[in-house]
Parts: structure tokens; sequence; C-alpha cells
């Protein structure tokens, strides 16, 4: 069972939920809120790690944006600094999927002392994958017109509950490799929705200049890159390339899924996070 908590930091009160046995991870998402049900990405780490589950600043009961604090990447890194300190941690590793991967590399970048690890995948060290004709945002990908429609319907108040899990139901299917396994992929207690401000936050603001390729080798921690052959929100080739430049790395290649492999395939994802003890 997942269990919840809140702790009050320098930098404002945050909520958590916490789950499992073994050395400390942190595991987030830069525009996601949880809840008791957990998530379905950080599941597996908890049969390893005592997994620690944030919602950062404006997400769920967490403190919101101040004049100060936005949502921006090294906001969330200064949280989760304030965080891991009043927990009284002297490190802990992080995992991330997605933005939340991206987030996991600015951290181990800006505090190499903070982290044992780190375990990231379906991510790019720059917003090049935006324009990749193999992701699903680039203007000249076929899914592009319909997944920009899909965000703005998604948007419209009027929209409802049924109409809402029909369109994130064709948006997940963008991003599934064997679509005909989606309705067994997504049964099971998940918890994860975007957060709108700190979405548009993250699109209108934090991509622009978004570039930390020249960085990676900065990197020290141990890290352990992982991706789906068929990604087709950030295409493999950028996982290469971050696994290429960070001298202390691997990386996994799932070969039967696109963005999600931690429910593509399950059980190889499971044997995959025990590799990283």
């Amino acid at each position: 069972m997942w269990t919840q908590y809140m702790i009050e930091t320098p930098r404002g009160h945050f909520e958590y939920f916490k789950m499992g046995n073994g050395e400390p991870i942190c595991i987030t998402h830069q525009y996601t809120e949880f809840n008791s049900k957990g998530n379905i990405f950080a599941a597996p780490f908890t049969k390893h790690y005592t997994v620690y589950l944030i919602n950062l600043r404006g997400c769920g009961n967490s403190s919101d944006s101040t004049l100060t604090d936005d949502y921006s990447f090294m906001t969330s890194v200064k949280d989760l600094e304030a965080i891991r300190i009043s927990l009284g941690l002297s490190q802990w590793s992080f995992a991330g999927h997605s933005a939340g991967g991206m987030l996991g590399l600015i951290y181990a970048i800006t505090n190499p002392n903070s982290l044992q690890k780190i375990i990231v995948g379906g991510l790019s060290a720059s917003s090049k994958y935006m324009s990749h004709p193999d992701s699903i945002y680039c203007k000249s990908n076929p899914n592009n017109p319909r997944l920009l429609e899909i965000l703005k319907l998604l948007k419209d108040p009027s929209k409802t509950l049924e109409e809402r899990r029909a369109l994130n139901k064709e948006w997940n299917l963008m991003s599934i490799y064997k679509k005909e396994d989606y309705d067994i992929i997504m049964s099971r207690p998940n918890s994860g929705k975007a957060v709108n401000k700190r979405l548009d936050y993250f699109i209108s603001t934090e991509l622009k200049n978004y570039d930390i390729t020249d960085r990676l080798k900065e990197i020290d921690s141990p890290s352990f890159i992982y991706c789906g052959r068929f990604d087709t929100q950030c295409p493999l080739v950028f996982s290469e390339e971050i696994a290429t430049e960070i001298n202390n790395s691997s990386l996994t290649i799932f070969d039967e899924s696109s963005h999600n492999p931690f429910v593509e395939e399950e059980e190889a994802f499971n044997n995959f996070v025990k590799s990283t003890k």
C-alpha cells in the first residue's frame, strides 16, 4: 500500500507517497500529480527500493508557485533537495520517465553528491525530439494534427468524463507498440494525471531553451538509461545519445515497446529494475 505523507521544508510543504523496502529512491515527473493509487512506473521499484513518489510544486497538496519559485526544472531540483534534506537522507537515487527523466539528468548534473544513481528513460537531452519525424510531437508526423486536436479538446471544460477517457485512450494508443494489449496494460491501479499549469509551463517556457547535451559528460553518478525501440514520443536515438555521452552509463532497449516499456514489457522491465541494484 502507498502511504501518504506531508513534509515541511524551508521551501514549502510537499506531499509524497511511500512504499517498498531497501535503499531510498525518489520518483517524480515534471508535470504529473500522484495519489494513493501509486503509479505504474513507480510500482516495480517498490520491490527493490523504498520509493518516495513526490508531488512537485503545484501538484496535489504540495505548495504552489510563488514570486520566486516557478515550475522549472531548476526549481524542481531545489525542491527535491529540500525534501531530501528534510527527510534526513544523505543520499538517494532518482528514477524518472520522459520529462521526469529529463529532470533526473539535470538533478545529476547540478547535485551529483546527492544521488547514488539515476534510472531514466524515454527521454531526450534537448528539445530536438520535438522536431524528429518519428515523434508524435513533430509537425510532419502523421499523428501530430490529431494529437494537437486532442490536447485542445481535453482543455474544454464541457467535455464529459467519458469523452475525456476516450480522448486520453486515443492519445495513449499513439505511444503503445502492441495496441491490442491496451486494455490489459491500462487495467492496473494508477495515478499520474497531467497538471495543466505545469504542462503549459513545460511546453511554453522550459522546452525553448532545453539543451543539456554538452553537459552530459559532467554526470558521474551511475546512470541506467532505457528506451522502447519504437518510442513515438522521444525516439530511441535520443536515449542512445545520452548513454553515449554519460561515461558511467548503460543502455537497455526494449524491443517490443514504444514509450512505456514498464507496462508494455512488464516482466522485462521488472528484471531491468532489479539489475540496477
